[in-house]
């Protein structure tokens, strides 16, 4: 039995905010996990989706596996560089800005192996 993974870096969108849609499909089947995706009313939900259709189509491809027997065994979101830079406040004053990334990573497995 092989992990098929997909990995998405650098999302502009910081990875606790991430994480409230991963846990969402985390256990679930792929097809569940994208049909769920379809209807989740946040930002990080099109990106998810994305990546575990991409996850879904190297399965089909390199592997030959159905997409009806995988689903979604691992997906976690890490931090990724923060991007800092400054905005000057009154009083000169210093409020720093800071973007925050994520990288995603999801791991299918087959069902009924």
């Amino acid at each position: 039995m092989t992990d098929i993974r997909a990995e998405m870096r650098f999302l502009p969108l910081s990875a606790q905010k991430v994480r409230l849609v991963i846990d969402l499909v985390r256990g679930k089947n792929a097809n569940e996990a994208l049909e769920m995706l379809r209807f989740v009313n946040k930002r990080a939900a099109l990106p998810v989706s994305k990546l575990v259709a991409s996850a879904v189509a190297n399965a089909e491809e390199n592997f030959g596996v159905s997409r009806d027997d995988l689903y979604v065994a691992n997906i976690f979101a890490n931090e990724a560089p923060t991007r800092k830079w400054r905005r000057f406040g009154a009083r000169g004053r210093f409020k720093p800005i800071l973007r925050r990334n994520s990288h995603i990573t999801v791991v299918l497995r087959e069902r009924g192996a």
